[in-house]
């Protein structure tokens, strides 16, 4: 690896996604985190694997979130360009994005995850399964809660099924936990303080998420979240053990459910692209671990030329 202040880093970014608008804001925030760190910094704007690389490109630092860019997809187009990229290589990502895949890994690896069935949508309609309602519905290959659906009654479950529908022909059905939102950064072997996601209104979905580009929604983030000393190592290591578990290189943000009734923690999934605004969650998380915004991004390209 040449020194930081000779590198040409390209900040990969939009791709032909759903998550398009938040992967512009993730590459804004990256953009100006390293112009002053490294050699030179080049944004480019990816809309499909006809893409570009700016000539002498050393590493590319991916954030497209989402189909295309957490999916596999830009990681095997990447390594065929013969240029090292940040995060999760080719296999790690098509595994963790796909939440029926990342569900096996879980239950092999004695990872702490709802039950779930997967049905497979016959015309746009199925019947509730064993898992029964309430329920979560989603569709297994979309990010940013894009499709998701808490069900309660059978109007809502036909009307999650359809909505799910239109993403894929197998739908992953969850058990509803009931309790807190939590989200849990990895890089490296290092795992940072627990975010508390709490939405002001319903479920941690794209409106919560984004309220800027939906114009709707908003949330409230604690961190470090205020949890007993025990239960928060509890989220923590199982977080890392969900991470482990599919394998994914250099760093992640696991999502977790702690269960109101008995705080058990519950992994939901491992995001490998994770919002990397300002204000995003693994950011937040850095931060309260005392990393700073530049420095975690330099950290993410120092540890993903281990895997070039």
């Amino acid at each position: 690896m040449k020194e930081l202040s000779e590198l040409k880093v390209a900040v990969l970014a939009g791709g032909p996604g759903s998550e398009r608008e938040v992967s512009l804001a993730s590459a804004k925030g990256v953009v100006g985190a390293l112009e002053d760190q490294v050699g030179e910094v080049v944004l480019v704007d990816v809309t499909g694997e006809d893409f570009d690389l700016p000539v002498g490109t050393d590493i590319g630092f991916n954030v497209i979130h989402g189909t295309f860019g957490e999916d596999g997809t830009l990681q095997s187009l990447m390594e065929e360009k013969g240029v090292p990229y940040t995060g999760a290589r080719e296999a790690s990502s098509r595994v963790a994005f796909d939440k029926i895949l990342s569900k096996e890994c879980f239950l092999k690896a004695g990872v702490s995850t709802p039950v779930s069935e997967t049905i497979m949508v016959d015309g746009g309609g199925a019947e509730p399964g064993e898992v029964g309602i309430p329920c979560v519905v989603k569709p297994p290959r979309e990010g940013s809660s894009v499709g998701v659906h808490l069900v309660h009654s059978v109007e809502e479950w036909n009307a999650a099924i359809s909505d799910a529908a239109k993403y894929s022909p197998d739908v992953l059905v969850e058990q509803l936990i009931v309790g807190k939102e939590l989200t849990v950064g990895v890089l490296g072997d290092e795992v940072f303080p627990i975010v508390h996601i709490q939405p002001r209104s319903g479920f941690y979905d794209i409106s919560n998420k984004y309220p800027w580009m939906t114009g709707s929604g908003g949330t409230d983030y604690f961190c470090p979240a205020d949890l007993p000393e025990e239960i928060t190592t509890l989220v923590q290591n199982e977080a890392l053990k969900a991470h482990r578990s599919l394998g994914v290189e250099v760093y992640s943000r696991v999502d977790v459910l702690l269960r109101e009734e008995d705080s058990k923690p519950f992994v939901l999934e491992v995001n490998t692209i994770p919002g990397m605004t300002e204000s995003s969650l693994l950011p937040k998380a850095a931060a309260a671990a005392h990393v700073d915004y530049a420095t975690l991004c330099l950290k993410i390209i120092k540890l993903s030329f281990n895997f070039g």
